[in-house]
């Protein structure tokens, strides 16, 4: 089994929607500051308190999280295989032979009558 990398955990960048920073959440304009140890304070109570409560939940949640989402994921391809996929085949032959007699249909029926109409046009004094 192909172990998952440990680097760059979203390669295909699912989440980047979410990274979300200090700044993106908290700015003081100029005209209303706190005090430098404030903000520096606040800072590190925000990111730590983001990491760990990730962390946390993760740990509390993440496998079981990620066991629901891999049955899911697996019901949805059974699905697909056994079900859709057939279904769809099943459904296209059929429209296959209704295409068939459709085309028939229109070969004995609309291509005499456009044949006729075309005579009686091509004769007629106001075409010319």
């Amino acid at each position: 089994m192909e172990e998952p990398d440990l680097v760059n955990r979203d390669p295909q960048e699912l989440n980047s929607h979410i990274k979300v920073a200090f700044e993106d959440v908290l700015g003081e304009p100029e005209s209303a500051r706190s005090i430098d140890c404030v903000w520096i304070n606040s800072y590190k109570c925000f990111t730590c308190g983001k990491n760990c409560m990730y962390k946390l939940l993760s740990t509390l949640c993440g496998i079981c999280i990620a066991l629901y989402w891999g049955c899911e994921f697996a019901c949805v391809a059974f699905y697909h295989v056994w079900c859709c996929t057939p279904g769809m085949r099943c459904y296209s032959l059929n429209l296959g032979i209704l295409q068939k007699c459709w085309g028939t249909c229109l070969n004995c029926f609309l291509i005499p009558l456009c044949e006729a109409c075309s005579v009686c046009f091509s004769k007629a004094p106001f075409m010319k």
